[in-house]
């Protein structure tokens, strides 16, 4: 008898507590629930970070700082630029500002950064005029592109003066002239008053004390200043007022 109730026992005790609901199933259930919470546990971060960005006061445009403008006023950068502030920082489109700037004749190239909260900032790279063309009572400043960078009623102090039948960026007389007077070094681009182009290759420089030199094309232009600079140590190229380097086979001064 004893027996037989010891077994009843172990049978009874090595039985699940719930024969209808198996442990290996609790275990999906639980796993169901957890999945759940980590589910909206993203979706609310992620609303949480989208207002923040988006539709929140936290992250807006509340100031547009300007730099690197010398020519060009900064209430016309920034006018140009048409930021809107108070408007989310994350949908400023840079690209578009960047090239609203970059319409304005003095600049030349422009970069827009976030500067986080809440700063927007336009650093621009503006054109250098190299050269004067007087038009009508006015001067108007090219860059070395044959841009217009300003224009002033009185001629620039220092700045040589472009003679060209038809100035701009499109004239082939214009770019010559201006490709040499950029190759020239500080020391003789400071003695260059003068630069005439009637056309591209008869370009002729006029430095002060009166010496000209007759430069002919832009080729070959490092050549040329190495003939320049040595003819000028010699006593002939000291005392002429002519120098052409337009052949750099055969240099003439007169």
């Amino acid at each position: 008898m004893g027996t037989g109730r010891e077994s009843a026992i172990e049978t009874r005790a090595d039985e699940p507590s719930d024969p209808g609901r198996p442990a290996s199933a609790e275990r999906p259930r639980a796993s169901r629930w957890k999945v759940l919470f980590v589910t909206l546990l993203v979706v609310s971060l992620l609303g949480a970070a989208a207002w923040v960005l988006l539709g929140s006061r936290l992250l807006v445009v509340r100031h547009v700082e300007v730099a690197g403008t010398k020519l060009a006023p900064r209430d016309r950068v920034v006018a140009a630029a048409g930021i809107r502030l108070g408007g989310p920082m994350v949908r400023l489109g840079t690209g578009s500002v960047r090239a609203r700037v970059e319409k304005l004749r003095e600049v030349e190239s422009a970069r827009v950064e976030r500067h986080w909260p809440g700063t927007v900032r336009i650093v621009v790279r503006e054109r250098v005029p190299l050269v004067s063309v007087e038009r009508a009572g006015r001067f108007y400043q090219l860059d070395k592109q044959g841009v217009i960078v300003t224009d002033t009623p009185a001629r620039p102090g220092r700045m040589p003066g472009l003679t060209a039948t038809a100035p701009g960026p499109t004239d082939p007389a214009t770019l010559a002239a201006l490709s040499v007077v950029n190759a020239l070094p500080a020391r003789l681009g400071k003695s260059l008053t003068e630069v005439e182009a009637p056309t591209p290759e008869s370009v002729t420089l006029r430095l002060t004390g009166g010496l000209s030199v007759v430069w002919g094309s832009a080729e070959r232009s490092g050549e040329k200043l190495r003939l320049l600079d040595a003819l000028q140590r010699t006593a002939a190229g000291r005392a002429a007022r002519t120098i052409d380097v337009s052949s750099p086979e055969v240099v003439t001064t007169r």
